[in-house]
Parts: structure tokens; sequence; C-alpha cells
């Protein structure tokens, strides 16, 4: 009796965890989605112009630092600790000292990020030279833009700590509701005071202040609620509790490799904003693009399929890893193969869908469709990393996911720094792509060290896989490369006026096609990595 009421309780815990996982999944892809709706609207007001550039690098500096410190601080440092420490609350005394280490951390993260901002502000232009030595203009205004926005850094830190909490609680919808509440209120100030402000970038950059504002405030109920009132200590009491020192320690060694990795990003975008006016805006719309994409492969493959890695390795059950991570695989190369080669051909009229309006012109259009289409063809291999990372985390090795890193940036970096001069962002969406392929290959390499696991066999399924859905995709593919602008022509016949219309129609024809006739290959072919995804997710 006591096993069938044990059972009943893991089945209800796996259930509950699996909900909260699904609902934070469709958060997630809302998330994604109204990122996209973001960048349509900057589209609109700012197209490829010195003054889009110039809001994106302010943007990104205030990012770049909250993706440094704030993310990674919570996600390696903080939660594991106060999971530690949260074990000790059964007590009065566990109880308070646990409060103090989370009021220390808060006064002492509050501190240093408004520290940090205050220095920031100041050095504003300084930092800015990095991007826009030989553009005194965007310089001058990408600076106000900054400054509008640098505070962002404090709140969202705030906003980290809160949903460290929530998390560490096992309370994950208000933090996956938050990104929401910021793509929202960013697109909604951007709309209602472009009017009043200078420009519309500076509209949008409140928008960024406010929404960050609104990320902290939302989840506050949240953990006030669950017993966490929160205030401020003294420094000393913050920078002298122990579990707020262990935190630092935590977050240490971590920051080094995390810095290297947002490095990638400051260096192609300097590099981008050296190479000509629009070329890091054109580079940042087509990145929105690709990670849409990637959001809808993470979802529907990667929350159902991959938590499993992790069990089959603590039991030592490796024929099951290899089967279930070759499958992984393979269900990546059915959904990023085909949506890669149905955009090399039908990249301009999704791009003319999604951003032409308002500012964004004929040369936006161009510009951007020639960065997308190098962005593309490393789709398949970002999406295979991410995949096979979690293969090394899932045997507790985060040493070798680490150097191969390291070396996708380096050879992102030095092809970026070669091409940007004759391809310009062309040069640097390709040095993404081929780096991305790097970086899948050395995994791979790492991955043959493990005894364990074939490696041989697994790429030799995944190659033939691969090539099948190569085949079939070009197969489905030829209709549209033949009669694509005849579809194009049609329906701008009747929806000349409007241009949105016949973009849309021509993005569901072709793709109703693409998408029948490659099923119809699969269905005919009785492919079983089909069957069994299905099956999955029927289940799950």
């Amino acid at each position: 009796m006591e096993k069938v009421q044990e059972q009943s309780k893991n089945t209800k815990k796996t259930q509950s965890l699996l909900s909260k996982g699904l609902s934070l999944s469709v958060l997630t892809l809302l998330s994604r989605i109204l990122g996209l709706v973001r960048e349509v609207t900057k589209a609109r007001f700012l197209g490829t112009q010195a003054l889009s550039d110039a809001f994106g690098i302010a943007f990104q500096i205030p990012n770049f630092f909250r993706r440094l410190f704030a993310e990674n601080s919570v996600s390696v440092a903080f939660i594991p600790t106060f999971k530690a420490s949260l074990e000790d609350c059964g007590t009065e005394d566990g109880k308070r000292q646990t409060l103090e280490f989370v009021n220390a951390t808060f006064t002492l993260l509050t501190f240093l990020t408004s520290i940090f901002v205050a220095l920031g502000m100041i050095f504003t232009p300084l930092i800015l030279r990095i991007f826009f030595a030989k553009n005194a203009d965007t310089l001058q205004e990408a600076a106000v833009l900054t400054r509008i926005m640098f505070p962002y850094l404090v709140v969202i830190s705030i906003a980290a700590l809160f949903q460290g909490i929530l998390n560490g609680l096992k309370i994950f919808s208000p933090s996956g509701f938050t990104p929401i509440l910021f793509n929202s209120i960013v697109i909604a100030c951007t709309y209602i005071l472009a009017p009043f402000t200078k420009n519309p970038a500076r509209a949008m950059a409140i928008g960024v202040i406010s929404g960050g504002c609104v990320q902290a405030l939302f989840q506050l109920p949240f953990v006030i609620k669950n017993g966490w009132r929160l205030s401020f200590t003294s420094l000393k009491k913050a920078f002298t509790n122990p579990k707020t020192r262990t935190v630092l320690k935590l977050i240490g060694p971590t920051i080094i490799g995390m810095a290297a990795y947002q490095l990638n990003d400051i260096v192609s975008s300097s590099l981008a904003t050296r190479a000509g006016i629009g070329v890091y805006s054109s580079i940042q719309y087509s990145l929105r693009l690709q990670e849409l994409i990637l959001g809808i492969c993470a979802v529907t493959i990667g929350t159902v399929i991959l938590p499993d890695l992790t069990g089959f390795a603590k039991k030592c059950d490796w024929n099951n890893f290899e089967r279930l991570l070759s499958q992984s695989v393979k269900i990546m190369a059915l959904i990023a193969i085909p949506i890669t080669f149905y955009s090399l051909i039908m990249g301009r009229n999704i791009i003319t869908l999604i951003f032409a309006r308002g500012a964004f012109d004929e040369n936006s259009i161009e510009m951007t469709e020639k960065v997308f289409f190098c962005h593309i063809i490393g789709l398949f291999f970002i999406a295979v990393n991410r995949i096979v990372s979690p293969a090394f985390y899932a045997q507790g090795d985060t040493k070798n996911p680490t150097i191969a890193g390291l070396l996708n940036f380096a050879t992102n970096i030095s092809l970026a720094w070669i091409l940007v001069g004759p391809l310009s962002g062309q040069g640097i969406a390709t040095a993404l792509s081929v780096a991305s392929f790097v970086n899948t290959a050395f995994l791979f390499i790492f991955l043959a060290r493990k005894k364990n696991i074939q490696v041989k066999k697994i790429i030799k399924e995944i190659a033939l896989y691969s090539a099948k859905i190569i085949t079939f995709s070009v197969i489905a593919l030829l209709p549209l490369y033949f009669f694509h602008t005849g579809i194009e022509s049609f329906f701008f016949k009747y929806t000349a006026s409007r241009p949105v219309i016949c973009q849309g129609l021509t993005v569901f024809v072709t793709g109703f096609i693409f998408a029948f006739i490659g099923l119809g290959l699969l269905l005919i072919t009785k492919d079983d990595i089909l069957k069994s995804a299905a099956n999955k997710i029927r289940r799950k």
C-alpha cells in the first residue's frame, strides 16, 4: 500500500514538473514571438538607418553586462546556494539566516550594479568609441540612448534575483511571463511616445527602461506572497555574510568563460558598425528571425526529449543514451534542414512580410536578405549544438563544451575580421555559420573520447538521415524554385495595394506546398523519426 502511495506521489510530481515545463515553454515561445514583433516595430520606425545602429548598440551595452553578471550570478551561484539554505528553514534560526542571506545579496547586487551603472554613464562616450569611432553624429545620439537605458542593468539584475528566489521555490510562471511584459511595453512605448520625443529611438529606449522596471515589480508580489519580505541591510553585513561570500566565489570563475562568449557579440558588433551604416541593424534583424526558428525547435524538441539524457547517464544506460542522442539530433535535422532550404528560396518574401513597412525600405530588405542567407546555412549546426552540449552536462562534464565554445569564438572572430572587408555584413554572418559548424565538429570529437559512447555509430546514423532529409528537401523545393515568382505575381494582381497580404499569401501557399511534398515523402518512406516524434509528443 505504501509503495502504491509513493508511486502515486512520484507520478504526480512528474506530471506537475512536466506541466510547469510545458507552460514555461509556451511562455518562452510567446516571448520570442513578441521579441520578433519588437524587432518589427524597430524596423518600422528605424529601418537600417544610422539611428537604428545607435539604438542597437546602446541597448546591447547594458544587455551585455546583464548576461555577464545578472543571469550568470543567478543560475550558477545564487540558486544553488539559496536551495541549500532552504533546507535549514525548518527552524526559526535557519529561516532567519536564509532571510539575512537573501537581504545581503539584494543589498550587494543593488549597490554594485548602481555604482557600475553610474560609472558606465560617465564613461559612455569612451565605451561607444569602440563602435562609432568615425561617426560623431551617431556617437552623440548613441550616448544619449545608452544613458537612458544603462539603468536597465540595475532593475533587470533585481528582476533576475527575484526570478532566482521564485525558481528556487519551484515557481516558474511569473518569471516566464516577464519577458512578454517587457516586449509588450517596449512596443507600446515606441508607438505612444514616438510623436513626443526627438526621434523614435528615444521612445523605444524609454520603453526598455520602463519594461525592465515592470519585470522586477511584477515578480515582487509573488516573492512577498511566499514569505520573503526583502529589505536593505548595511553594506558591512552584505559583504561579510558567509553565504553571500559563497555566491561571490562561485561567480568569479564562470564570469571568465561567459565573458569570452559575450565578447563574441561585442567584437562582431564593432566590426559591423565599422563596415557601414545599417550593417549592424541588418544582422540583428536576421538573427532575430533565426532565434525565433531555434526557439520553435527548442520548445518542440528540447523540452520533450532532452531531460531523459541525464537519467540515462545516471543509470549508466549508455545504449539508451546513444539512441536518444541520435534520435534528438535527427529530429533537429527533420526540422532545421527543411526550414533552411525553404528559407534559401523564400527568405526575401519572409523578410518583406515581417519587416517591410515604415523606414524599412527596399535597401533594408536587400541588406537583411543577404545577411539572412548566410545566417540560415548555419541553422542546423546551431540547433545540433543545443542538443550535443547537454549530452556532456548530463555526464557532469562542463569542461569540453567550454573548450568547444572558445574554439567557436576564435573561429568566428578570426573569420569575421577577414571577411568583413570584402563581404561586409555577409562576411560576419558567414563567420558565425562556419564557427557553428566548427563547434559541432569539436563537440563530436570530444564526445568520441568518452569510452562509453559509440560516437562513430551516432555520426553515421545522423549523416545518413541528414542526407535523406536534404534529398527530400531539394525535391520539395523544386516546384518553388520554378514557380514561387509566378505565385507571388498571381497574388500581386489582386493585392497590389496591400503588400503584406500579398507576401503573407505567397509565404503561406509556398510553405504549404513545400510541407505537403516533404511530409508526403516522409510518410511514403515510413520515416521512423517522424513517427517516433509524433508518438513522444502525444504521450507527453
